[in-house]
């Protein structure tokens, strides 16, 4: 299986890249593939995962994702790019783009590829970093924080259990030049993986980097999200063109240029690996009742630097669960978390003494301000009812359990009035604690500077035309 590489400038037209789903596993759908493929797709593009859910899938290398799905749309992208002689390319792969999350969606690629009898040159792009390299650029000056966090220590770094490198487009492009037909990448951004191959043909760079940004959550761009799962983007030497995937669908100046909020403060300016993506001056035009064509857009360059991601486990919590319908409760929530959450303190510290440790308990009201943690003003009115959630945090799971079944009586029986018969809230299950596991937490919020967009990743070739022959780079 060989891609298509030939024209390397616009003289062939605009560069139309597929980008099927917003995320590898959420469902490809098939008659799309075939619309995009017919209108011309010379990639299909898309992201497979992001740091939404979590620290957890970086800090146990796993994707939130099942198994199934992701092989089921990687299956058809990879059975849709052999048929057409074109690249695949995905990004972030297993969720959170580590080492461990790139293997296994590599291991469902290869298990495709023999189901389909196929023989792809496949590269991986590795974005994990070494704990001592990062220390020495640390120790040199080359990373620094980004708000709300300080300057890094050595010990933050020892503490991740995984670090990433977010990578820009500069890998995919020089493994696509490198005649890659399916590119499997590590922690990426989500606009690099989408917009790399039309930077690799030499579209324009501000275009480029905005019909990615536009694309990278597929349909969510368009006027109806539900009506289908990807869009097409078609990137010229001034501007793009973006149109939905599926027929019954349509693209708004609207619903395109409002995915410039998506995830980002600012509705004008996206800052990437090496740049900034101006669109400020953007104009955002009706093809037809479909498409959308976006000019203007601007790419400021700027010094090199990747985001670095580090996760780690930290303590451990158990959970319980209660409902409360009482109407008094109701029209005083605020009391009635205040004066409970005192009382378990002061329960755990005497059943348990010292040996509990530095343990924490939180009570979240769910219906009321769970959420947010705000107390509602004074005049808010009472909610029908409300969930209590009960969360000891303690060094051992062992202990955090401990603290939760000394604390049983009074998180389902405590009243609100000292002297009046005891209530009985709603038990959401029984045995009522949970265990729940170690706290993962993202560790790192800093940028790190690099001379060579490709001196941290590391590229893993392997061409099943040459016997499955694996070679590394970099």
């Amino acid at each position: 299986m060989k891609t298509d590489r030939s024209g390397s400038g616009m003289e062939d037209g605009p560069i139309r890249i597929l980008v099927p789903v917003g995320s590898l596993g959420a469902g490809v759908r098939e008659e799309e593939l075939r619309y995009g493929l017919e209108r011309g797709a010379q990639a299909i593009a898309t992201d497979a995962g992001s740091t939404d859910s979590g620290a957890a899938y970086l800090a146990l290398g796993k994707s939130k994702n099942d198994r199934g799905s992701v092989k089921r749309d990687l299956k058809l992208l990879m059975k849709a790019g052999a048929e057409a002689g074109i690249p695949v390319i995905v990004g972030t792969c297993g969720q959170a783009g580590g080492d461990l999350n790139l293997d296994w969606t590599r291991d469902i690629a290869l298990e495709i590829a023999e189901e389909l009898g196929l023989k792809p040159k496949i590269a991986l792009l590795y974005s994990e970093q070494d704990k001592a390299v990062l220390k020495a650029r640390n120790a040199a000056g080359r990373i620094r924080p980004l708000p709300p966090l300080g300057p890094l220590d050595d010990a933050t770094i020892e503490a991740c259990d995984h670090i990433v490198a977010a990578m820009g487009a500069e890998p995919y492009v020089a493994a696509l030049k490198a005649g890659a037909d399916l590119i499997l990448g590590g922690r990426t951004t989500d606009t690099a993986v989408i917009g790399a191959f039309a930077l690799m043909r030499g579209a324009h760079v501000g275009a480029s980097w905005h019909a990615a940004k536009v694309a990278e959550c597929g349909a969510q761009c368009t006027v109806n999200t539900g009506e289908g799962a990807g869009v097409l983007i078609s990137v010229g030497a001034d501007g793009f063109e973006v149109e939905p995937l599926s027929p019954s669908n349509r693209c708004s100046p609207h619903s395109v240029s409002a995915h410039m909020l998506y995830e980002n403060s600012n509705p004008f300016r996206l800052t990437e690996p090496g740049g900034v993506l101006d669109v400020t001056e953007a104009r955002y035009d009706p093809v037809d009742e479909r498409t959308v064509r976006v000019t203007g857009s601007r790419w400021e360059p700027q010094p090199y630097t990747m985001k670095l991601e580090g996760a780690a486990a930290g303590r451990f919590q158990t959970i319980m669960l209660i409902g409360v319908q009482d109407p008094e409760i109701l029209s005083r929530l605020d009391e009635f978390h205040d004066k409970m959450l005192h009382a378990l303190y002061q329960r755990a510290r005497r059943a348990l003494g010292e040996t509990a440790g530095d343990f924490h308990i939180s009570l979240r009201l769910y219906g009321w301000n769970a959420v947010s943690g705000d107390r509602p003003a004074p005049d808010t009115p009472p909610p029908r009812e409300v969930g209590v959630l009960f969360i000891a945090t303690a060094d051992t799971q062992e202990l955090a359990t401990q603290i939760a079944n000394a604390c049983n009586a009074y998180f389902f029986h405590f009243p609100l009035v000292r002297d009046k018969e005891l209530p009985s809230y709603g038990f959401a299950f029984t045995p009522a604690e949970v265990p729940r596991g170690p706290v993962y937490e993202f560790k790192l919020n800093h940028v790190v500077e690099v001379d060579d967009p490709l001196e941290l990743v590391r590229t893993v070739w392997i061409d099943l035309a040459e016997k499955g022959v694996a070679h590394a780079q970099g």
